[in-house]
């Protein structure tokens, strides 16, 4: 359990009612992860939902390179900063993560517990709504950054494509 006013601090919670806010509280916990160190791994269940309070936490895309080395290769797409959050796929189902979190410096998370934080948005509307409003704009904003992660790493001109699919 943590404390409500750490919830309060960010943005991302701002919707919460001090009752939500004691609730959500009640499922979270705080954590640390050293440099080096990774969170969680694509592929893992969803066990929890982070909220970033202090450090980086760089994700990482694992691909299996089985036509050249037969090895896994990883890629980076983003960087996650304070105050935001990450494993959101906590609430999309089927509930696994899509990517690997490393701590790119000793970082400091608030762990929501999954399934318990499922249970609140299924039984709580008042909160379901603008918690998955959030989660929505989250990945939307990662979907754009990795976006441009991409475009910086195929190094193409502007408006050349980027495949030719004939």
């Amino acid at each position: 359990m943590i404390s409500p006013e750490l919830l309060r601090r960010y943005p991302f919670f701002g919707f919460l009612t001090p009752e939500q806010q004691r609730t959500v509280a009640m499922i979270a916990e705080e954590v640390t992860v050293p440099a080096g160190e990774a969170l969680f791994h694509s592929g893992e269940p969803a066990s929890h939902f982070y909220l970033l309070t202090e450090g980086s936490i760089d994700l990482n895309y694992d691909v299996n390179d089985s036509l050249k080395t037969g090895k896994k290769a990883r890629y980076y797409v983003g960087t996650v900063n304070p105050g935001e959050p990450l494993a959101i796929s906590a609430l999309i189902e089927p509930y696994v993560l899509t990517t690997t979190a490393v701590a790119a410096n000793t970082s400091r998370l608030i762990a929501i517990d999954a399934a318990a934080l499922r249970e609140l948005v299924e039984t709580d509307s008042e909160l379901a709504y603008p918690l998955l409003r959030q989660v929505a704009h989250a990945a939307m904003e990662r979907l754009q950054a990795t976006r441009i992660e991409l475009l910086a790493a195929t190094g193409t001109p502007n408006g050349a494509p980027a495949l030719d699919l004939a």
